[in-house]
């Protein structure tokens, strides 16, 4: 089974969908192809349209999935990449309205340069990284949130970069306090 993922940006996708409609015209996809559109309106009778899935079933499809064809999101190519799959992404282009900036060009860029994914630069050869993704092996991902949250912690404890509040809160606290035992003695004389 082949997942086609739009991801959940408000802009059409038609451009990536309607590509891979083409490749099952011409016999190049001969499998079950199921789509979560988001909020592209397609209508055809050969994939399984679904508007938005939830993120289970979202992650049930991808377990399922022989291949995933995705947009350049980084959450939906990290999604296909946890389960070590073979990914071909697309990146949205702001040329063709489908997102702000292009953004997602960059993404797929960086991914593709440390080979964890097939990128699609050109639809109309589609049908060559289909036939590529058949032999392509994937680099295995790895994390670095772990590491990341590390360091956050590493910089915030070790270096004592405590925000003012927290360092000088007893401080302002004793204040206030005998402030307001001062305010509270002279309104009582």
């Amino acid at each position: 089974m082949i997942l086609v993922v739009l991801g959940t940006q408000d802009k059409s996708f038609k451009r990536l969908i309607g590509a891979v409609e083409e490749q099952i015209l011409k016999g190049n996809i001969k499998e079950k192809v199921i789509v979560q559109a988001g909020y592209t309106k397609y209508e055809s009778s050969h994939m399984e349209i679904f508007d938005l899935v939830t993120p289970k079933e979202l992650d049930q499809l991808m377990k399922k999935a022989r291949l995933i064809i995705t947009h350049g999101g980084v959450g939906s190519i990290l999604g296909a990449l946890q389960y070590e799959k073979t990914v071909i992404a697309a990146a949205r282009l702001s040329k063709y309205g489908e997102h702000t900036n292009d953004h997602q060009l960059q993404i797929v860029e960086e991914f593709e340069k440390k080979k964890y994914l097939l990128a699609l630069y050109d639809f109309n050869h589609l049908d060559d990284l289909l036939q590529e993704s058949k032999k392509f092996k994937p680099k295995k991902y790895q994390s670095n949130n772990q590491k990341f949250v590390q360091l956050i912690e590493s910089y915030i404890v070790d270096g004592n970069h405590i925000s003012w509040w927290n360092q000088g809160k007893r401080i302002i606290l004793s204040v206030f306090f005998i402030l307001f035992l001062l305010v509270f003695i002279l309104v009582m004389l």
